[in-house]
């Protein structure tokens, strides 16, 4: 089967769990003598679109959201909230989730423990260019950067709404940390000392391509959570049971 945009491939799920839905509601008083309910019908739908879904192998993240689509429709319709709710809502997510139906990599930030374990793989005393790509909200280019003094920090981050509030963060900081809104194909890793990374397992090919063509021997790649087929990691740090919490460490 084609391998359609996750985007395209969620409206082929919902669509098809719809229509199996609409075929099994006549057959219920038929075959049990039962009428359902919309919401339960609803439900149904939800339950079979996240099937759908997990045997598409779609993200992690996409079979709870099929499950609770069509009930939120629902929901927001009998609300009969004002227009403009509706507007904003859309006008929010446009601005957190930018280009996720291209890029795959939907915003999810790393935690402290994260940022922790990864102070142990920088370098201690001389000077070095840091960039996480796809920085969210900021957050680790702004706590590694006052244990760093002599590091360069740089973010880049496609989202406008998450760009916005790291440069926010970083004016009432009064820090030094770039903020670029960029996509991180269009830069040169080679740039970079050490290139950190919490994507999502779809975008990790790419980027381990764009690293062994640019970044300089001796540099060091870092992925959270995710790691690659085509080579094995030079150090692992596990911050806790599941390899959501595990960095992934290669020297390029």
């Amino acid at each position: 089967m084609t391998r359609l945009p996750v985007s395209l491939q969620s409206l082929v799920v919902q669509f098809t769990a719809l229509l199996l839905t609409a075929l099994l509601f006549p057959l219920l008083p038929i075959l049990f003598s039962y009428q359902a309910t919309l919401w339960q019908l609803a439900l149904v739908q939800g339950g079979l679109a996240a099937v759908l879904s997990v045997l598409w192998r779609q993200p992690a993240w996409w079979p709870p959201l099929h499950v609770g689509f069509l009930p939120a429709v629902l929901l927001a319709l009998q609300v009969n909230l004002p227009a403009w709710v509706y507007l904003g809502a859309f006008l929010l997510l446009v601005l957190f989730y930018w280009s996720t139906f291209r890029t795959r990599v939907p915003l999810y930030l790393s935690d402290r423990k994260a940022w922790q374990a990864l102070t142990s793989l920088l370098p201690e005393t001389r000077t070095f260019r840091f960039i996480d790509l796809g920085s969210g909200l900021g957050g680790v280019p702004l706590y590694l950067e006052p244990r760093f003094p002599q590091g360069c920090f740089y973010g880049t981050e496609i989202a406008p709404g998450p760009w916005l509030i790291s440069r926010v963060r970083a004016w009432l900081k009064r820090s030094r940390v770039n903020f670029m809104r960029r996509d991180y194909e269009t830069l040169n890793l080679s740039d970079f000392d050490v290139v950190f990374a919490f994507l999502s397992p779809a975008a990790m090919p790419g980027l381990w391509q764009q690293a062994a063509s640019q970044m300089r021997s001796g540099s060091l790649l870092v992925s959270l959570s995710f790691a690659v087929n085509a080579r094995q990691p030079d150090s692992v740090v596990n911050l806790a049971a599941g390899a959501r919490h595990t960095l992934y460490a290669w020297r390029m």
